[in-house]
């Protein structure tokens, strides 16, 4: 174990117990847990809400998945991995000040409060709720697998001590500091990521010979390195573009990052994230995807690509640096831990304890709940990850495409369209998640493209044509819906 790598770590992980102890102590003087809890009380300003944005987006994937294709197909995968430049400025600008603005007026803490109220059917709020808690579990158990490694990595230690250490951290400020500990330290998360990108580019660059000499060696190894087809020539046109629709417009659909458009403070903090928020995005993707085809030549023949990013800082930095930039993806799991894991505990607490099961309940025994629920939920999270895939990024990208499925339309358009009821609603979760799993097992990629494709393309169809058939249903219901959403 090099402790001039584990002492800058450790510090970093004792900064996060501090910010949870002091979020706990903020928790516990308000009046309003739940908003609190789960949504920082709407507090967050355009600096907090960019980087909160940025590293719940980046994740494990995004530093250590990402990379490690990126080592395996070549300067092909960073062309696709560009497709996230527009994720955080797309998102506010959907959603933007009329998805705050509901959500205050009805007083809704998460995604499956808005659907409650715009679409007022039990049925799309359980298939919600459900929907989040299985595909988040998937989400998750791949940030706690980077977590698990990542820390092995630096401390060779077993895979399995390595795994608890982080669970701990995670469960322990989650847990006891809500949303308001996930924002804070997203906001430091956002910067360590940003600055260790740079750092790790530029040191890789500088021991591969420079840029040219890197590209020449990529090319005598095997010239379809640096095209943009992928070194096993995968990456069909048709491919590369579907992936504007899973982590590019469709990311909308990911509740995790559309109830950050809850959470900010006013119209001009707003704008400032949408501006930051892209910039950060964009140094941080083309930098990490980068870096990992550059690996390629500095640190040939590593077997497995999710360690691709940690072998390589551990090779062209100075111990104590390659800590600080280590903390870079430890950031990006951490923070999407975080926020998976107060999304899943919503969804059981909020949308169907609270909904369903005992809607009287005391604020005391929610406060209970929601910190059981989370410590439970990050457990059996631990369980799934002992055995751990190869590549954790296919299985964080396969979560996304099961929750942009089931929700990108019943967002998007029941914000925007007074004619959509929740039959369409309803139809469009069943058609978009049915199909999304059925063509995972049948038909992987449809027509060539990425499996998200066809699904949510037939949840839009799902939903125009349902709504539009079943419109003379309960006019009234939906003549009040429209009033209170529109006011005409």
């Amino acid at each position: 174990m090099n402790l001039s790598v584990v002492l800058p770590m450790t510090l970093y992980l004792l900064a996060v117990f501090i910010i949870g102890y002091l979020s706990s102590r903020h928790l516990r003087s308000t009046p309003h847990f739940l908003q609190a809890y789960f949504l920082g009380g709407r507090e967050l300003g355009g600096f907090v809400l960019a980087m909160t944005m940025v590293a719940t987006y980046g994740s494990a994937s995004s530093f250590l998945g990402g990379p490690g294709t990126a080592y395996t197909l070549g300067l092909g995968w960073v062309l696709l991995a560009m497709s996230q430049l527009v994720t955080g400025y797309f998102t506010l600008a959907v959603l933007g000040k009329k998805y705050a603005i509901v959500s205050r007026k009805m007083n809704a803490v998460t995604l499956v409060d808005f659907l409650k109220e715009r679409y007022r059917n039990q049925w799309v709020v359980i298939l919600s709720a459900i929907s989040i808690v299985v595909f988040l579990f998937s989400a998750m158990a791949a940030q706690w697998v980077g977590g698990g490694r990542l820390i092995q990595s630096i401390t060779g230690i077993p895979y399995e001590a390595a795994l608890f250490i982080f669970a701990v951290t995670v469960l322990v400020y989650v847990a006891i500091g809500g949303f308001r500990a996930v924002a804070m330290t997203d906001a430091i998360q956002g910067l360590i990521m940003l600055g260790g990108t740079i750092l790790l580019l530029v040191a890789t660059i500088q021991v591969g010979g420079g840029v040219s000499q890197i590209i020449n060696q990529l090319a005598e190894e095997n010239p379809r390195l640096i095209t943009p087809y992928g070194a096993d020539g995968s990456l069909t046109p048709l491919y590369v573009s579907s992936f504007w629709i899973l982590v590019g417009v469709g990311v909308v659909g990911l509740p995790q990052v559309a109830v950050r458009a809850m959470s900010y403070r006013d119209s001009r903090a707003m704008h400032r994230a949408m501006v930051i928020g892209t910039v950060v995005v964009g140094i941080i993707m083309l930098g990490m995807h980068l870096i990992g085809v550059f690996a390629r030549v500095v640190i040939p023949g590593v077997e497995v690509g999710d360690m691709v990013m940690p072998l390589l800082a551990l090779e062209v930095l100075p111990p104590w640096v390659a800590g600080l930039v280590l903390a870079a993806p430890m950031a990006a799991i951490m923070s999407t831990v975080d926020s998976l894991l107060l999304m899943v505990s919503s969804s059981i607490v909020k949308d169907l304890y609270l909904n369903y099961l005992r809607p009287r309940a005391t604020e005391q025994n929610l406060r209970r709940l929601s910190i059981t629920v989370t410590a439970v939920v990050g457990l059996l999270m631990f369980v799934m990850a002992i055995r751990p895939p190869e590549l954790l990024i296919w299985l964080n990208l396969y979560a996304f495409g099961g929750l942009e499925a089931a929700f990108l339309w019943p967002i998007v358009l029941g914000l925007y369209w007074k004619k959509g009821n929740a039959n369409g609603a309803l139809a469009s979760i069943v058609i978009g998640v049915g199909t999304y799993l059925l063509f995972g097992r049948f038909w992987p990629d449809p027509l060539g493209m990425h499996g998200v494709v066809l699904p949510v393309l037939l949840s839009l169809i799902a939903y125009v044509v349902v709504s539009l058939l079943t419109a003379h249903r309960n006019q009234v219901e939906q003549r009040e819906i429209v009033q209170r959403f529109w006011g005409a």
